[in-house]
């Protein structure tokens, strides 16, 4: 018998004894390693590093997007670039126009993320039926319902349209193939952490698989001009489940929050290419589903009680809408030797500041004192005009004494106890008088320079010392 050649037996034997490529990447941020480690050194995250497969890409999905696109484009002065004013696409639901800035804009890609149950697909399902009134093709895509799951949550909306398709699907493949087929002008993926693409080993909702079908997601929204709405799970600190990236290729973020024990929700943007980041949309959870909520300011202070101690309204603005909500606080002597800082809907490091300008500039001894406060309605303020608000709200509690329920706070405060000029004043005022508020209690640098509205007095103030004279009365 003749003996094979050494060399071709040694390469014989490298070839089939080639080891499987394998890198561990993080499922909070992406970031990737050769080893394991159980700290992520890109966020700081604990046991968030997942073993996947290195698997080199086809060479037709590595240059798909940039065959899609066409590279007979030279570089253009940007004053000879001519751009035409494309209409948004409207639906029935005017706050989820004004947080995407008026309308939904062609080859959109929108990411939506909310606790489960809030009424992410709710919501989602309500626009595309409105869409599909208007003789437009919407594909609703489910990775986590089947067909007749989906067609029970449309009947108890009541919604019933020839043009708006549903398919149960979760590989990528056939997602693609049935937008080619059907080019629908409105298309929902719901979830993207459940769709993959089958030449990628690791699991879906990994890394890998997200960012990659939401690139392709991405160059179908870009190529042909179809706006498209994924849904995101969120994590238990509350932000979007996945990489960061994930939220860098998309062209709009927006969260769905409220409590899943009350009825109201709120809808806002935290990145948004073709509108405000300060938006936010406010609806109401029924049986018959989501309905808008047109005047926000009544519905936060309904339930307000008159008279009570350690309550103030403030005129707060999200985006280009004034809303008024209530700041609650209670004050209580501490039986520990910290005091207790607690605080809903305001960052708590505020909360301490204020504390300590009161105690400094006015006087009061809070030192010995936990304090709670809450903003009412489940609303979250982080505009530093509400600072005279939850000052005040917290001397009224300490001292007993109830501000005028006709009262309205706004103004900024300073370490040195001034209070300072916030902006837009005018709308802030006007929404007040619109419900029915008889004083407002604003920065002095603001009382001047603008029209007043009628039937409400406005007193300027220059400290926060000075508020608490007027609203509370003593020294």
């Amino acid at each position: 018998m003749t003996s094979m050649p050494h060399f071709l037996i040694k390469g014989r034997f490298k070839k089939s004894m080639a080891k499987t490529k394998t890198k561990f990447i993080c499922q909070s941020c992406g970031y990737e390693s050769a080893k394991w480690m159980g700290k992520c050194p890109g966020c700081g995250a604990w046991n968030t590093m997942v073993e996947e497969t290195v698997k080199k890409p086809a060479a037709n999905r590595r240059t798909a997007f940039a065959h899609s696109v066409q590279r007979v484009q030279k570089p253009s002065p940007i004053s000879s670039i001519e751009t035409t004013e494309e209409p948004r696409i409207k639906t029935k639901l005017g706050e989820f126009n004004r947080v995407l800035g008026d309308g939904i804009v062609k080859g959109s890609l929108v990411l939506i993320g909310g606790d489960p149950g809030i009424g992410k697909s709710t919501l989602l399902l309500q626009v595309s039926a409105q869409l599909a009134d208007a003789n437009e093709n919407v594909l609703y895509i489910s990775g986590e319902e089947s067909v007749k799951q989906t067609k029970l949550r449309a009947d108890r909306l009541g919604i019933n349209n020839s043009t708006l398709h549903v398919l149960s699907e979760t590989d990528m493949e056939y997602i693609t193939s049935s937008i080619e087929e059907m080019n629908p002008s409105f298309v929902v993926v719901d979830s993207i952490q459940t769709v993959y693409q089958s030449d990628i080993t690791s699991a879906p909702g990994s890394v890998s698989q997200v960012r990659e079908c939401t690139a392709e997601l991405m160059r179908i929204a870009k190529t042909k001009g179809i706006p498209i709405f994924i849904v995101g799970h969120v994590t238990k600190e509350g932000s979007i489940a996945g990489p960061r990236l994930l939220e860098h290729m998309v062209d709009t973020v927006l969260y769905f929050e409220g409590e899943r024990h009350h009825t109201f929700r709120i809808l806002r943007a935290v990145k948004n290419r073709f509108g405000s980041t300060n938006e936010m949309g406010i609806f109401e959870m029924r049986e018959e589903g989501l309905t808008e909520v047109l005047n926000p300011s009544e519905i936060f202070l309904e339930e307000r009680s008159a008279g009570a101690a350690g309550s103030s309204v403030v005129a707060s603005m999200e985006g280009t809408r004034p809303v008024l909500v209530e700041i609650q606080a209670l004050i209580s002597p501490t039986s520990f030797g910290n005091p207790r800082r607690m605080a809903t809907g305001i960052d708590h490091n505020r909360v301490s500041l204020l504390m300590a300008v009161l105690e400094k500039r006015v006087g009061l001894l809070l030192q010995n004192q936990d304090a709670y406060l809450k903003v009412a309605g489940g609303v979250k303020l982080d505009e530093p005009a509400i600072d005279l608000a939850v000052a005040v709200s917290i001397a009224s509690s300490f001292r007993d004494t109830p501000p005028s329920p006709t009262d309205c706070f706004i103004g900024e405060v300073g370490l040195t106890g001034e209070v300072r000029r916030v902006s837009r004043i005018e709308q802030r005022v006007q929404e007040a008088a619109k419900l029915g508020f008889k004083r407002m209690i604003i920065p002095a640098a603001n009382a001047d320079g603008w029209t007043k509205p009628k039937g409400i007095e406005v007193v300027g103030v220059e400290n926060v010392a000075e508020a608490l004279r007027t609203s509370l009365g003593g020294s």
